[in-house]
């Protein structure tokens, strides 16, 4: 009887150790799945605290594998390998870089990354970004790091109340979003800098107001966080800044917009005498997408250059009412495929079953204006006979392929003539002595130019007056 069931003991053992083994041969063999991914503690390690002092930080990651095999992470290293303000302790090891790192199925290794800063050296960039690169079975998955680098005011996804105001005494950089909060007042004083981290945006609610208080010798300045010269003329740095429906009262004199992906979008039912928008003595250039993007908005502008956009310099979309006088749009963008003419008018947009939808074009006036470009027609006209298209365009240089001989809509213009401007390539788009746009305009109640030389009795058409060099 006994060696029987010693017999069965000393089976059922054998089967036991040998599954056991099975499992931990499995467990121990390094799984080679392309598809296998790691999972991170997180996807953006931030390091928000605002140093004053040269000072380090460190933060922790956990790398997880929840794979059931172990997993052989073939390379982790820093993507801005030795010139980075970061470094790495991979497992236990301070390490810039490591190859072949081992998780067990289930299990996780801990990485610490320190950053070491002087927030007062002003060659570095406002937002310190890098990643760290992890491959994996021929995959790459990385984890983004991003820390203040100058001493600013920084505002990450947040929204402010009440009536602030930015003045020039410090940077201002957006991380992420920035809303004005309903019913408050967001105002900028002369002088000031705002900055924004990629895809970053600032945005006006209903009932709130943007207020920016540029002068000719202090205008305020909208662009990216990069200030090395790579970036200097890089479009598509930042996403726009946005005017939402119901936002009222919004006004920009003498800013700079650049470098981004709409400079500004104006989302508002046209239900109002009062603009959605003031903008006066104000460039906005080098954007991927459109200068202005309108939505049924009203805008009035003065002495405006809008350049070198991916798409148009101003879309005026779904109708509204629009009063842009001594506005020079040059559109030599080089980019990419150009999307679109430089300036665009309808009057209609579309319901959520793709049919189109009238919206009066109450008013485009375009006055003592330039609107030029590469492409053979730069103004698209895109409308519905249902409600109102309204557009004048009155002692203007255009490039069009449309005739201008319409009295009620072309008063006075100049078709397809090269203003001539300075270096349009280098966003200068003032005009030279023999452009055909001196003196071809009359008094708009916009006596000085862009510069603040004086227009006198018989201007010169866009922004910019030209002056006799001496």
């Amino acid at each position: 009887m006994i060696r029987p069931i010693l017999r069965h003991l000393t089976f059922a053992t054998l089967i036991f150790i040998l599954f056991a083994d099975m499992a931990c041969r499995k467990k121990d063999k390094i799984d080679t799945n392309p598809d296998y991914q790691l999972w991170f503690s997180t996807d953006t390690l931030f390091f928000d605290t605002v140093f004053t002092t040269v000072g380090s930080v460190t933060q922790r990651l956990i790398v997880h594998n929840d794979n059931p095999g172990k997993v052989s992470i073939s390379s982790i290293r820093l993507a801005g390998g030795e010139a980075s303000f970061y470094g790495l302790n991979i497992n236990g090891m301070a390490a810039p870089t490591a190859e072949n790192v081992e998780i067990p199925g289930g299990d996780s290794i801990f990485i610490f990354v320190r950053l070491t800063i002087d927030p007062n050296n002003q060659s570095i960039p406002f937002i310190v970004s890098d990643s760290i690169l992890f491959f994996t079975n021929g995959s790459l998955q990385q984890v983004q790091l991003a820390a203040w680098g100058q001493n600013a005011r920084f505002y990450k996804n947040t929204s402010l109340k009440g009536n602030i105001v930015w003045d020039s005494l410090i940077a201002h950089v957006i991380y992420g979003s920035l809303a004005v909060d309903t019913a408050s007042t967001l105002t900028i004083m002369p002088g000031a800098h705002v900055y924004f981290h990629l895809k970053s945006y600032l945005s006006i609610s209903k009932e709130a107001s943007l207020m920016v208080y540029g002068t000719l010798e202090h205008p305020v300045f909208f662009l990216g966080d990069r200030l090395d010269p790579f970036y200097r003329d890089l479009p598509g740095q930042w996403d726009g800044i946005y005017l939402d429906q119901g936002s009222k009262n919004n006004q920009i004199n003498y800013a700079v917009i650049k470098n981004g992906t709409t400079g500004i979008i104006v989302d508002s039912v046209f239900v109002s005498a009062e603009p959605s928008l003031k903008i006066d003595n104000t460039i906005i250039q080098n954007m991927t997408g459109d200068g202005i993007l309108a939505f049924s908005a009203n805008i009035l502008s003065t002495n405006c250059v809008i350049g070198n956009c991916g798409g148009a310099a101003l879309y005026a979309y779904a109708g509204g009412s629009y009063d842009f006088r001594q506005l020079t749009v040059g559109n030599y963008w080089s980019g990419s495929v150009r999307t679109s003419p430089s300036l665009v008018l309808s009057n209609y947009s579309y319901d959520s079953l793709g049919n189109k939808k009238p919206s009066a074009l109450n008013k485009a006036y375009f006055g003592n204006s330039i609107i030029y470009g590469t492409d053979p027609d730069e103004i698209l006209r895109d409308s519905v006979a249902e409600v109102p298209f309204e557009y004048t365009f009155d002692h203007s240089l255009l490039r069009t392929t449309s005739a201008i001989t319409n009295p009620l809509r072309y008063i006075e213009c100049i078709a397809n003539q090269d203003p001539r401007f300075i270096d349009p390539q280098k966003f200068n788009f003032e005009i030279d002595s023999i452009s055909p746009a001196i003196g071809k305009g009359i008094p708009m109640g916009v006596p000085f130019d862009l510069k603040g030389n004086d227009r006198g009795a018989t201007p010169d058409l866009g922004a910019f007056q030209y002056v006799k060099q001496r």
